[in-house]
């Protein structure tokens, strides 16, 4: 979700930062928490918190993240359309996030996004994260497809780990804090530098 059909990466770094500094720690690197997203939170978090506060710092964070998460919130271009296409198409869709599972159904339903893919999976809903293959079946199954022919479309090597652990073929877009070029290398199938360059790539059957 994030980074592959929103920008909301401004209040993602202010959070990260306002809880770090106000833990006592120094102020981190906005780069390094922007590079890291894509991950689980405490993953993210552990880069900058010891592990004894890593419970405290998650609690803060999740906290205060409700309070400002829409502030500076960008749907990015062509992720709408993608999304309209593909359910006039009556292909199935699903959203999977390490984004904790609430938060990323409030964003869904704030952008629009739920009107076409009701299906919104995220950290806390299961026990398993990505890139883990159990993840994915669970995902799968949701929407009742199975993994030969599906597709993930994300923006980081994260996505990619999804698609080589369970079977996907992989598309990702350099939305988030990765070049085609570090995707590609990656392992990703194709990357494009918009959802509006890979939708105008693919082809949806018209309804």
């Amino acid at each position: 979700m994030d980074g592959t059909l929103i920008d909301q990466t401004a209040a993602i770094i202010r959070c990260y930062r306002e809880v770090i500094t106000e833990m006592g720690y120094p102020v981190p690197d906005d780069e390094v928490i922007r590079r890291s997203l894509g991950g689980v939170m405490a993953a993210t978090m552990g880069i900058f918190v010891g592990v004894g506060r890593m419970e405290e710092a998650c609690k803060a964070f999740r906290a205060r993240f409700s309070a400002i998460m829409f502030d500076g919130l960008i749907v990015l271009p062509g992720g709408m359309e993608l999304i309209e296409r593909a359910y006039k198409a009556r292909i199935p869709q699903v959203l999977f996030t390490n984004k904790h599972g609430d938060t990323a159904r409030q964003v869904s339903r704030y952008a629009g996004f739920a009107k076409y893919v009701p299906n919104c999976i995220g950290s806390a809903d299961t026990q398993w994260h990505k890139p883990e293959a159990e993840l994915t079946q669970h995902v799968l199954q949701q929407i009742e497809a199975s993994a030969e022919g599906a597709i993930i479309i994300g923006d980081s090597p994260t996505d990619i780990a999804v698609a080589k652990n369970a079977g996907l073929s992989c598309y990702c877009v350099a939305t988030g804090a990765h070049s085609v070029d570090e995707l590609l290398e990656a392992g990703a199938g194709a990357a494009f530098e918009s959802l509006l360059e890979l939708g105008n790539s693919i082809d949806i059957p018209k309804p």
